[in-house]
Protein backbone atom coordinates (compact mmCIF):
# COMPACT_ATOMS: atom_id res chain seq x y z
CA UNK A 1 0.00 0.00 0.00
CA UNK A 2 1.06 3.58 -0.57
CA UNK A 3 -0.06 6.14 2.03
CA UNK A 4 0.36 9.91 1.79
CA UNK A 5 2.41 11.45 4.59
CA UNK A 6 2.78 15.04 5.73
CA UNK A 7 6.16 16.20 7.00
CA UNK A 8 6.33 19.43 8.97
CA UNK A 9 9.31 21.38 10.27
CA UNK A 10 9.00 21.72 14.02
CA UNK A 11 11.19 23.55 16.50
CA UNK A 12 14.44 21.59 16.36
CA UNK A 13 13.17 18.54 14.46
CA UNK A 14 10.66 17.27 11.91
CA UNK A 15 7.32 15.57 12.50
CA UNK A 16 5.21 13.46 10.18
CA UNK A 17 1.71 12.07 10.15
CA UNK A 18 -0.49 9.95 7.90
CA UNK A 19 -3.87 11.56 7.14
CA UNK A 20 -5.48 8.17 6.44
CA UNK A 21 -4.21 6.51 9.65
CA UNK A 22 -5.48 8.44 12.66
CA UNK A 23 -2.79 8.65 15.33
CA UNK A 24 0.05 7.41 13.14
CA UNK A 25 2.86 9.92 13.78
CA UNK A 26 6.64 10.08 13.99
CA UNK A 27 9.44 12.55 14.64
CA UNK A 28 13.05 12.77 13.57
CA UNK A 29 16.03 15.09 13.54
CA UNK A 30 16.17 15.18 9.74
CA UNK A 31 13.73 14.65 6.88
CA UNK A 32 15.42 11.35 6.08
CA UNK A 33 15.09 10.19 9.68
CA UNK A 34 11.43 11.14 9.98
CA UNK A 35 10.71 9.34 6.69
CA UNK A 36 12.29 6.16 8.09
CA UNK A 37 10.41 6.55 11.36
CA UNK A 38 7.00 7.17 9.74
CA UNK A 39 7.49 4.15 7.47
CA UNK A 40 8.09 2.01 10.57
CA UNK A 41 5.13 3.66 12.33
CA UNK A 42 2.86 2.81 9.39
CA UNK A 43 3.96 -0.83 9.44
CA UNK A 44 3.35 -1.09 13.20
CA UNK A 45 0.02 0.73 12.92
CA UNK A 46 -1.23 -1.63 10.21
CA UNK A 47 -0.04 -4.68 12.17
CA UNK A 48 -1.87 -3.39 15.25
CA UNK A 49 -5.09 -2.92 13.32
CA UNK A 50 -4.87 -6.45 11.93
CA UNK A 51 -4.13 -7.90 15.37
CA UNK A 52 -7.28 -6.17 16.64
CA UNK A 53 -9.28 -7.79 13.83
CA UNK A 54 -9.70 -4.53 11.93
CA UNK A 55 -9.12 -3.95 8.24
CA UNK A 56 -6.62 -1.20 7.52
CA UNK A 57 -8.26 1.72 5.73
CA UNK A 58 -7.34 1.99 2.08
CA UNK A 59 -5.18 4.97 1.13
CA UNK A 60 -7.54 7.79 0.13
CA UNK A 61 -5.69 11.09 0.64
CA UNK A 62 -4.10 12.93 -2.25
CA UNK A 63 -1.24 15.39 -2.06
CA UNK A 64 -1.13 18.33 -4.45
CA UNK A 65 0.69 21.62 -4.51
CA UNK A 66 -1.06 24.85 -5.45
CA UNK A 67 0.82 27.90 -6.63
CA UNK A 68 -0.40 31.31 -5.54
CA UNK A 69 1.01 34.79 -6.00
CA UNK A 70 2.37 36.10 -2.74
Amino acid sequence: MRYAIVIEKAEGNFSAYVPDLLGCVATGGTVEEVEREIREAIILHLEGLREDGLRPPPPASRVEYVEVAA
